[in-house]
């Protein structure tokens, strides 16, 4: 039962936590630019390098792509967020709402300090430092709400 309900807080905060950041990253997107899309197809700049930052349009190989990594980006610390709150004592919200906030610190911090330059998001192609503060923010607050949406069900 504890494995399962390990998987089911990733799964719950990896679900609760791309919804949130995607959502912020369009609609900073579309406040800086015009262009919801420019800062999700700047993800893709993994995949496919620096002109991945130049396309404002939606697209299936840019889009597609930028939604997929940060999909994943979003369920690799969901994972950690999970992790932190079992060897924590208390399992309450405030406790993932403090692991949510640690952790997204982390994802900041490893995200532009300690990754390479070609495996950075990318938002910060398209956007400015104060628009990385909410997509970080609307990472710990999905990581929270997601550990706690599925935690509630246990009620």
């Amino acid at each position: 039962m504890a494995a399962n309900s390990f998987a089911l807080d990733i799964l719950a905060a990896g679900s609760a936590a791309t919804a949130l950041t995607t959502a912020t990253i369009l609609c900073l997107g579309h406040e800086r630019d015009s262009s919801m899309w420019a800062p999700l197809n700047a993800v893709s700049h993994i995949a496919f390098g620096d002109e991945a930052a130049a396309h404002a349009e939606r697209s299936t190989k840019y889009t597609g792509t930028g939604t997929a990594l940060n999909t994943a980006a979003m369920f690799s610390w969901a994972a950690m967020h999970a992790g932190v709150m079992k060897m924590l004592p208390r399992q309450d919200l405030p406790s993932a709402i403090g692991a949510g906030v640690a952790v997204s610190a982390a994802a900041y911090a490893i995200d532009y300090y300690v990754v390479p330059r070609r495996l950075t998001p990318g938002f910060e192609k398209r956007l400015s430092g104060r628009s990385l503060f909410w997509i970080y923010s609307a990472l710990a607050a999905g990581l929270a709400a997601g550990w706690a949406a599925n935690r509630s069900r246990d009620r």
